[in-house]
């Protein structure tokens, strides 16, 4: 069966690659990633609890397994996707556009510091506030519309859902009562 000096690898092993385009620079060390591109610089550690490892090969990132499970097989598309999220986000960046729509009384909106301030919103007298997350910027342009940008999809995504969030009616019937501040168009590009 075996002769002695022959080797038998049993290792099943899995991969993902991600490609890394040109004016990208990639550094990994162990699960953390950081990928610098023209628009800035984004650094993740990826913890988990699968056997996962990540290497910078020539001009690509692989993302590989030994004998993986459903589990790991799943936390690796994850990784994956992350990563290319990553790199979108310092090539291009995100945007998105929300509207402040209103019926009978008019929102003033206006970034104050980290905060977004909505006030008269159904004709409150104490204004709502929304958290600006991480390095995202927003901008008010006109009486309606926001404008929300940065690097990172997370922090620039739930910037925008609490912006929306914040002027979410208790108690009202969302077909009648259709004031508030909604996310119109989300994307690639600052």
């Amino acid at each position: 069966m075996f002769t002695e000096g022959s080797i038998m690898t049993l290792a099943a092993e899995v991969e993902e690659i991600v490609e890394i385009p040109d004016g990208i620079t990639v550094e990994v060390d162990g699960l953390k990633v950081t990928i610098k591109g023209p628009k800035g610089s984004l650094t993740r550690e990826f913890k988990t609890k699968e056997e996962i490892h990540i290497d910078k090969v020539d001009n690509k990132i692989r993302i590989w397994a030994r004998f993986p499970r459903r589990k790991t097989l799943a936390m690796m598309g994850t990784i994956r996707a992350h990563i290319k999220n990553m790199i979108t986000g310092v090539t291009k960046g995100y945007k998105y556009t929300l509207k402040v729509h209103y019926r009978h009384f008019p929102m003033n909106v206006s970034v104050e510091g980290n905060k977004v301030v909505i006030k008269n919103f159904l004709g409150e007298k104490s204004n709502r506030y929304a958290n600006i997350v991480g390095n995202t910027k927003v901008e008010v342009k006109g009486k309606d519309t926001i404008i929300v940008t940065g690097i990172n999809k997370e922090e620039v995504g739930q910037t925008a859902a609490n912006i929306e969030q914040a002027t979410y009616a208790k108690n009202r019937d969302p077909r009648v009562f259709i004031d508030g501040i909604y996310i119109v168009e989300k994307g690639e590009g600052e």
